[in-house]
């Protein structure tokens, strides 16, 4: 055998020792990265669609009364997702005490969650995401 024929069998027996990535194991990469991917906009979508319409209530001068450890202001604040950080919200419990906040009570809010549209007086209840877009004239998602 020739020394160029010799050098040309060594690459190939090399080169077949190589991993190369098969095709199928690129698909799998492709369809694993694809799925990661929609998880991602799916996550994004649905904290923050209501980013715009939190916005928009704030702009009305709407604010939210609330407690921190009243299970139905959480259940408003979680109607909202992560968009809640962009809705006016007022904390009327005081920590360690039993009593509530001056302005909850200048405000005249006895019962929470309570929701005050512009200069009106405040109204109590958990408010559905369409109820609060008809009383502001906000646009939900």
């Amino acid at each position: 055998m020739s020394e160029q024929r010799r050098k040309q069998q060594q690459k190939r027996v090399a080169t077949v020792g190589a991993k190369v990535p098969s095709r199928k194991m690129l698909i799998w990469g492709g369809i694993a990265v694809f799925l990661i991917g929609l998880y991602g906009a799916w996550w994004y979508y649905t904290n923050h669609r209501y980013d715009g319409f939190a916005k928009c209530l704030a702009s009305k001068q709407t604010k939210m009364y609330g407690l921190y450890w009243c299970p139905h202001c959480r259940d408003q604040k979680e109607m909202f997702g992560k968009a809640f950080r962009y809705v006016p919200y007022v904390e009327c419990a005081i920590k360690g005490a039993s009593g509530i906040t001056a302005e909850c009570k200048a405000a005249g809010v006895k019962l929470f969650p309570s929701w005050q549209f512009g200069t009106n007086p405040p109204k109590e209840g958990v408010f559905p995401m369409q109820e609060l877009s008809d009383k502001t004239g906000c646009a939900l998602p």
